[in-house]
């Protein structure tokens, strides 16, 4: 099994979550880190045998932030290649011995242009370790 993989179980899909996560009333936390804003919360609750993952993601590059589809591709990469080498080492793995909840986690990438992908990767960094440590 690969470890450091980002499969579809890992893709926050679902339009309520989303929704849910972005619509204010919630108990949803952010936090910034050059070049990235993280917004997560936590989602429902699942059973060991149903869970597949602890965390479920998405990321956001605005067309107001980078103009040109090629730097936005570039920029949501480098964002993603930056959550999977750290997830391993910062996300704590799924319990299945009680109901555990998934947190729904975006991205959102808040620079001008494109930024170098060592910066990037600092960021995420800095986000993950803040995030879970609150909990």
């Amino acid at each position: 099994m690969k470890t450091a993989g980002l499969g579809k179980s890992h893709k926050l899909c679902s339009a309520t979550a989303i929704e849910r996560l972005f619509d204010g009333r919630g108990s949803s936390s952010s936090m910034l880190a050059y070049p990235i804003r993280a917004v997560w919360a936590e989602g429902e609750s699942v059973q060991g045998s149903h869970a597949t993952e602890r965390v479920k993601f998405m990321i956001s590059v605005p067309k107001k932030r980078v103009r040109h589809a090629v730097d936005r591709v570039k920029m949501r990469r480098r964002v993603r290649e930056a959550y999977r080498l750290a997830r391993p080492r910062l996300v704590p793995p799924l319990s299945s011995d009680a109901a555990t909840p998934v947190v729904h986690l975006a991205f959102l990438y808040v620079g001008n242009g494109i930024e170098p992908y060592e910066r990037v990767r600092k960021a995420m960094e800095r986000i993950l370790r803040k995030m879970f440590q609150e909990q």
